[in-house]
């Protein structure tokens, strides 16, 4: 094994018959088993939950996000305040999100150029700058243990014209990045862009690997494609990634797609899913989805899940049904806990499965359990 960088990974074990790896990445704040899931906190909190209940569910990392913190309460007051693991109060690594895919979600509300984006806010529509400079000094003053670098999303389907300028632009916002980066403990991965033509996605990536990075993630991917459609990109970019370097595959979700993923020689996840679930009542389990809603619960004395050792799992079924039949505050915080538990536990099973040589097994165990697992709600 290759250390290339100050923030070492090592590549434990590669499965035999698939492209899945256990690693583990060290950082700053600690150690990250990989493969990992990292919940979102987009504003300095994983929605509905404490720290300690974040932590119970068995995460190693979460995921921040710069162009909502540097609005409120801003990069300067959390530095001031002693950084974002003191001001959240989570001592475990942290990767801070460029920006960039507000670039693609609020682009009703911003415009592009060569020097960066340009957005009307989206709390008071006063003007923002965001260049690649401003996104690193951000998430410097943020001190996360990782930095994107600021990309060029867009919405896919998309002509190659469309994919290649916003690749293109984001190699050269990347260069950027790199250069304006002043910490030594903060690691920065680049981001692979490229719309769904793998000759793009590759040559976004042979660039960004000559400029050097610590990690490299997969971006613009579940923005509109047929999941079949971003599994095949997976298969043509994650070969030409460095083997002894973490490969993070950006926003995407849904269990299965993270067990795909994982057998393609992805090592890191994040997505808003499993908390955006639990709100809207719906849980996931090793067998499927279940909606808590259902009158089917009414009465049903067993928890969700048998052996899962959430709080959720602490109580019945009707009882997680009937928070949210009267409303409470307390049935999406619980459902929000089992998922991110569920996740983790997902997390752990693959990490089990690639050191016993058994992924191909677990794989296709998953596509029979999971496939069918939808997202559902609003934010």
């Amino acid at each position: 094994m290759v250390q290339s960088t100050q923030f070492p990974f090592e590549l434990l074990h590669t499965d035999t018959k698939t492209l899945a790896r256990r690693g583990r990445l060290n950082l700053p704040h600690g150690i990250v088993e990989t493969p990992a899931f990292m919940p979102v906190g987009t504003q300095g909190t994983v929605k509905g939950l404490t720290i300690d209940q974040v932590a119970s569910t068995g995460a190693h990392i979460l995921l921040g996000n710069t162009y909502h913190l540097s609005l409120r309460p801003s990069s300067e007051l959390i530095a001031e305040l002693g950084g974002l693991h003191r001001f959240m109060g989570w001592e475990k690594p942290i990767l801070t999100d460029s920006g960039g895919f507000q670039i693609f979600s609020l682009g009703d509300m911003n415009k592009v150029t060569e020097q960066g984006a340009t957005f009307k806010s989206h709390l008071d529509g006063s003007i923002i700058h965001l260049r690649p400079e401003d996104s690193i000094r951000i998430q410097e003053e943020l001190g996360s243990d990782i930095a994107m670098v600021l990309d060029h999303v867009i919405a896919l389907p998309a002509s190659d014209e469309a994919a290649k300028d916003a690749s293109e632009r984001s190699v050269r916002w990347a260069q950027r990045c790199k250069d304006s980066a002043k910490r030594k403990d903060q690691a920065q991965f680049a981001i692979v862009q490229g719309g769904l033509n793998p000759a793009l996605r590759i040559e976004c990536a042979e660039q960004l690997i000559r400029i050097g990075f610590d990690g490299y993630a997969v971006g613009g991917l579940s923005v509109g494609e047929p999941p079949p459609e971003m599994y095949r990109v997976l298969d043509k970019i994650c070969p030409v990634l460095p083997s002894d370097q973490p490969r993070y595959l950006m926003g995407v979700g849904r269990p299965i797609d993270l067990i795909e993923g994982i057998a393609r020689g992805i090592d890191m996840f994040d997505c808003v899913m499993p908390t955006r679930n639990g709100r809207n009542a719906s849980a996931f389990t090793a067998n499927g989805q279940l909606k808590m809603r259902n009158q089917c619960h009414a009465k049903d004395d067993s928890p969700i899940e048998e052996d899962c050792p959430c709080l959720a799992c602490k109580h019945s079924r009707a009882y997680i049904r009937h928070l949210f039949q009267a409303d409470e505050m307390l049935g999406p915080t619980l459902l929000s806990i089992h998922n991110l538990t569920f996740y983790q536990r997902l997390m752990g099973w693959a990490r089990k499965a690639i050191e016993d040589n058994g992924f191909d097994t677990f794989l296709e165990e998953q596509r029979q359990k999971l496939g069918t697992v939808q997202s559902i709600g609003p934010g």
